[in-house]
């Protein structure tokens, strides 16, 4: 799976919040990154930010951006899915 990390945006979010004199919250961070992140990324984000005014590292799903990216990942899963279907049908011949 691909994944984007998206610390850096949330740090610009907190710090322009700070800035204006905004107390953090999950709604304002959802409102003001371009960048959708599951929800318990930010409750866990806005907890930490609050609790010692740090972020974890917070990457979420990278979409892919043409339909050549994803039939590229699709053929990818595919043959990884092929090769641990060829072990499994070689372990259970030798268990046989």
């Amino acid at each position: 799976m691909l994944t984007k990390d998206v610390s850096d945006e949330l740090q610009q979010v907190f710090t322009q919040l700070e800035q204006e004199g905004k107390t953090p919250s999950v709604a304002l961070l959802k409102a003001r990154l371009t960048t959708s992140v599951p929800m318990p990324a930010l409750i866990s984000a806005v907890r930490r930010w609050k609790s010692s005014a740090s972020l974890p590292k917070v990457e979420v799903r990278a979409q892919p951006t043409s339909d050549d990216a994803r039939i590229t990942q699709l053929e990818q899963q595919v043959a990884d899915l092929t090769q641990r279907l060829s072990q499994l049908e070689q372990q259970m011949e030798h268990s046989s």
